[in-house]
């Protein structure tokens, strides 16, 4: 049985460390991507307070087969749009330019797309493997600026440890 609970009193950077601790211990030697994917959502949603959603988008082939697009993969919160054009929203932006997105107020990015009304603020992260994108995680939380320099960076540490394992 596994019990990851972080400890309330760590520091932002501590919580991320211990998080990305979890994820090596769930992940490591599991071949299943998908599993790995609905294990990491639900340690987000377990590490890090204030979050309405978190979760990751897989590319895959749009479904004229013309590119790629984002598609939901495992997540914990309420339903989310399903399909997302790279360029798209802050998720299709992170993948378009394979770089970090730190949202303070979605509604103040050009061409947010509304899953949750509930959302103010947003980090994404790509997944990268062999320089292409093949998912990104995101996080949403319903306060404003919700995300700091020591979020983005733990979940980059978090993106790279998944990069051969989803």
């Amino acid at each position: 049985m596994y019990d990851f609970k972080p400890d309330t009193a760590l520091d932002p950077v501590e919580v991320h460390r211990e998080l990305l601790g979890a994820a090596d211990a769930l992940t490591a030697g599991e071949p299943d991507g998908t599993a790995n994917m609905a294990n990491i959502a639900a340690l987000l949603w377990e590490f890090l307070p204030d979050l309405n959603w978190a979760g990751f988008y897989r590319t895959a082939p749009t479904k004229d087969g013309a590119g790629s697009e984002l598609v939901l993969g495992p997540f914990v919160g309420r339903p989310a749009c399903i399909r997302i054009p790279f360029g798209a929203g802050v998720c299709g932006a992170a993948a378009e330019s394979r770089a970090t997105q730190l949202v303070a107020d979605v509604h103040a990015f050009p061409g947010h797309i509304a899953c949750d009304a509930a959302s103010r603020s947003e980090l994404v992260v790509p997944v990268l493997r062999d320089g292409a994108v093949i998912a990104v995680i995101d996080l949403d939380s319903p306060s404003p600026a919700r995300f700091g320099a020591a979020d983005a960076e733990g979940i980059e540490a978090l993106a790279a440890l998944l990069s051969d394992r989803i």
